[in-house]
């Protein structure tokens, strides 16, 4: 998953990247309102991230006129404020001005996550938390909270680019995710990518859960048929 994280506080931003980079999130971070429009336009608008932390006392423009500047251009991505701010008026214009959930600073690392995790889960149109794949004879379970892999119930040890590449064919089962959109789920803007890292991990992958769990597209991609 692909997160934009809009926080001009160091410290904050430094232990929030650091936090969501160990749960397997890509993040890019950005410190004030105007390079988080930048950020947006230049990804393309909604298809960039997954989705967007935001702070609204912001230097060069607030919070919330990025948020409302966003809905504006009707770019759908979930935003989490994050936020010092905690009057009732407060949460009530963030959520009012088309924020998708509303958390209190200080607060706890696992609870940000875990609010990502519903949040993405929910665009997803998804209810329930875990990924489940039938293949043949397979049964593949995916834990996005417990980092956890199964097959036919039997944990499968998988390192952390590993399990957010399964993670990412699994959440679009059935289509064709090319090796660029593979890349912006596991690299941000300060992690460079290697010639031939998701054919590493590919290749892991078959490794581990069957030969044939992920077919490539020759030409076009990586693919987890729909069953």
């Amino acid at each position: 998953m692909r997160v934009l994280l809009v926080e001009d506080d160091a410290m904050i931003g430094t232990s929030v990247r650091a936090g969501l980079r160990q749960d397997g999130f890509a993040i890019d971070w950005v410190t004030d309102g105007q390079a988080a429009e930048n950020a947006l336009a230049v990804r393309g608008g909604q298809e960039a991230y997954d989705l967007v932390l935001l702070d609204l006392g912001l230097p060069k423009k607030g919070g919330l006129d990025v948020l409302r500047g966003l809905r504006a251009r009707g770019l759908d991505v979930p935003v989490l404020i994050m936020t010092a701010r905690d009057a009732v008026a407060d949460r009530v214009a963030g959520l009012d001005a088309g924020a998708d959930d509303y958390l209190v600073k200080p607060f706890d690392l696992d609870e940000l996550a875990a609010r990502v995790r519903a949040l993405h889960r929910r665009r997803s149109g998804r209810a329930e938390a875990l990924l489940r794949h039938e293949h043949d004879s397979d049964v593949i379970t995916l834990d996005p909270a417990r980092r956890e892999v199964r097959r036919n119930d039997v944990p499968v040890a998988l390192s952390a680019r590993e399990f957010a590449v399964l993670e990412a064919l699994l959440e679009r089962a059935g289509a064709v995710l090319s090796r660029t959109q593979l890349e912006e789920k596991l690299y941000g803007w300060d992690e460079e990518p290697g010639s031939n890292t998701i054919e590493v991990y590919i290749h892991g992958l078959r490794k581990k859960l069957g030969s044939d769990l992920i077919r490539n597209v020759r030409g076009v991609g990586y693919t987890i048929g729909m069953r």
